[in-house]
């Protein structure tokens, strides 16, 4: 059989394979690398030794690229799943004929362990916890008996170097495992009796009432558990740190608080300690279509959620977050001469994309991406987007350090420079260059936000010059983006609509109550929805260089909510909103996209920027039923 056949045929086979479905996986982090836990118990994803680095389990896009199963070994569907309280760690129950066991899933966190130097790749200010580079999964038999499985089959290098394991000290208690050629060497310690069968390291045995097992997989130098003991120990820590980091927060005392929170938890958790930077999604290649070809790597980090992030971090209160974010941002601005639209979580500017072949994908979905050849694209919102981070961190933190001038000065003129000039648009269309109205309306709030910072640092005759640039790019705006109807359009050269619109009224380029803000929520909400959820545009009216159709992004669909807040259309928000979140998973996560049909998700999970604008739309929805409109 040659490569092509033998491709064509694990497709197929991995095609008919049951997929669990995207919302259904539970998400994993202790700030440098994360992991998604399936329904019956498979850690299906997980990359090391960061989060963007190459898969060790990753039968997310393919069945032979790695897992890590716990659980009975005669029912795979679990009786309940939830994460305990205020905290990343899941916790999965089954009921079977015999018992009823629980397993929980941490990614452990413990104390600062660089006393001792300095860290190389820690650029924020220290804390008093970081990553202990351990995974620990602990099951306990809480009536009757159960026979329990554990089956740990790592293949590194996005599944393609399975490995060797080999007894440890502790004897069938630790088993090693590497990959020539990976640098990655992971240990696994236990309290079950370890046997190695080709690349899995395994373990049978029966539980009964009242009995504990642990097993850590780790790959750092922080001493994993040896003892159930100080598996719980550690759990318990992990626990409490993220209960506490959560009481830092400012959530309403409301319904939908409960989404507010796990938001800010999912968000914090796919936030790279080391640098601040808060990263897309967990995943790559997620699919937005089934079998379709838009497929990215999420791994990175956007600089267009920079204000969105501030905003949706400060307004709950996690301001140190928040600082952090805007310090990595500042750090790529002052190093890069020309600003781009991604980076690498740790500030890499070269994300070179290439295809994994060899894997079928989600679904069979192909083809799988690494890397992002959408960071070299040319995208003018880019500069709107840090200008105004960088305004609502000096109103919040009442501060701008000594490098932030120049780093202003220089972003607010290449927004003069190329505002006239077309780009890809807010959603990296891989077609012609177009004249995005998003995009001009971001080069206005570039200049806007400039003027309005370099007046309140004193800087009166700049700020007037800017003003009246931002003046001439508005007018520019409204004379060639705006329809007959007074509606905002795509591009200068169609009428079509446009999702990312709706931030106008977000970014204050026209008050609320101007017609030509109110046409254009009341449009796209009518004419650019499925079933009331928002599409980023017609696919046949947008040459994005893709064939195929995709589902609503749910971004779009939360700033819908924010906008007609905003506009006063507050009945209208809140059954939106409220149609919205009940369609989160049934862990409270959100993926890119959901299929307004079936109530599916789809593209990369979880999703950071759906997560972002969650929390702006219920906060415009809480405020309000503060002062309700007369239709409520």
């Amino acid at each position: 059989m040659d490569g092509s056949v033998a491709a064509s045929a694990q497709t197929a086979a991995d095609a008919h394979t049951k997929t669990v479905p995207i919302a259904d996986y539970g998400f994993l982090s202790d700030g440098e690398v994360t992991a998604l836990v399936a329904p019956g118990g498979d850690i299906d994803w997980m990359c090391l030794p960061r989060l963007d680095s190459a898969s060790i389990f990753g039968a997310l896009l393919g069945r032979h690229a790695g897992r890590f199963r716990l659980g009975p070994s005669d029912t795979s569907v679990p009786t309940a799943r939830r994460y305990l309280p205020g905290t990343n760690i899941l916790e999965t129950s089954w009921g079977t004929s015999t018992g009823w066991i629980i397993v929980r899933d941490v990614l452990l966190i413990g104390p600062w362990h660089h006393d001792d130097g300095v860290s190389e790749k820690h650029h924020r200010t220290p804390m008093d916890y970081d990553a202990e580079h351990t995974l620990l999964r602990t099951i306990r038999c809480v009536s009757g008996e159960v026979q329990t499985v554990m089956a740990c089959e790592p293949v590194l290098d996005y599944g393609r170097r399975p490995v060797r394991w080999e007894y440890g000290e502790g004897g069938y208690h630790e088993g090693w495992a590497n990959a020539d050629g990976t640098g990655v060497t992971l240990r696994l310690t236990t309290d079950f009796r370890l046997g190695f069968e080709g690349g899995q390291a395994t373990a049978r045995t029966l539980l009964k009432e009242g009995d504990e097992r642990f097993v850590a997989l780790s790959w750092g130098a922080v001493p994993p558990p040896t003892t159930s003991a100080q598996a719980h120990d550690r759990l318990e820590w992990t626990a409490h740190h993220w209960q506490h980091w959560l009481a830092r927060g400012h959530f309403p005392d409301h319904p939908w608080r409960t989404y507010l929170q796990r938001s800010a938890l999912t968000l914090k958790g796919l936030t790279y300690s080391p640098s601040g930077a808060v990263a897309a999604a967990a995943t790559t290649s997620l699919p937005e279509t089934i079998g379709g070809q838009r497929n990215y790597d999420y791994r990175y980090t956007w600089i267009r959620d920079a204000t969105f992030a501030l905003w949706g971090l400060y307004s709950l209160g996690f301001d140190w977050e928040a600082v952090d974010f805007f310090s990595f941002i500042a750090d790529v601005a002052e190093r890069d001469e020309d600003l781009q639209i991604m980076y690498g979580i740790g500030g890499e500017r070269d994300l070179p994309e290439s295809t994994l072949d060899h894997l079928p994908g989600y679904a069979g979905s192909r083809p799988v991406r690494v890397g992002n050849a959408a960071h070299s694209q040319v995208q003018h919102d880019v500069w709107g987007a840090l200008l105004d981070s960088v305004y609502l961190h000096s109103k919040v933190a009442d501060h701008l350090d000594g490098r932030i001038w120049p780093i202003l000065g220089r972003q607010v003129e290449a927004a003069l420079k190329h505002w006239r000039e077309p780009d890809a648009g807010i959603w990296e269309v891989r077609g012609d260059l177009k004249h995005f109205t998003s995009s001009k309306i971001m080069c206005w709030v570039a200049v806007d936000r400039g003027a309005r910072l370099a007046s309140m640092i004193g800087y009166e005759s700049q700020a007037a010059e800017w003003q009246l640039a931002a003046d001439e790019i508005k007018e520019d705006i409204l004379t060639h983006g705006v329809d007959a109807r007074g509606v905002l359009v795509q591009h200068y050269d169609t009428d079509a609509l446009d999702a990312s619109l709706l931030l106008a009224p977000l970014v204050r380029f026209l008050p609320p109550g101007d017609p030509r803000i109110r046409a254009t929520v009341l449009a796209i909400a009518d004419e650019l929805t499925v079933d009331g959820l928002v599409l980023r545009y017609r696919v046949d009216e947008t040459d994005d260089g893709f064939a195929g159709e995709e589902g609503t992004f749910t971004i779009c669909s939360f700033w819908l909510v924010s906008a007609l807040a905003e506009i006063g259309e507050t009945k209208r928000a809140h059954e939106l909103c409220a149609k919205l979140l009940s369609f989160a998973g049934p862990l409270e996560l959100y993926g890119e996209e959901i299929d307004p049909h079936t109530g599916r998700h789809l593209g990369n999970f979880p999703q950071a920027f759906t997560h972002l604008a969650l929390i702006n739309a219920v906060m415009h929805v809480i405020a309000t039923e503060e002062t309700p409109d007369q239709d409520m």
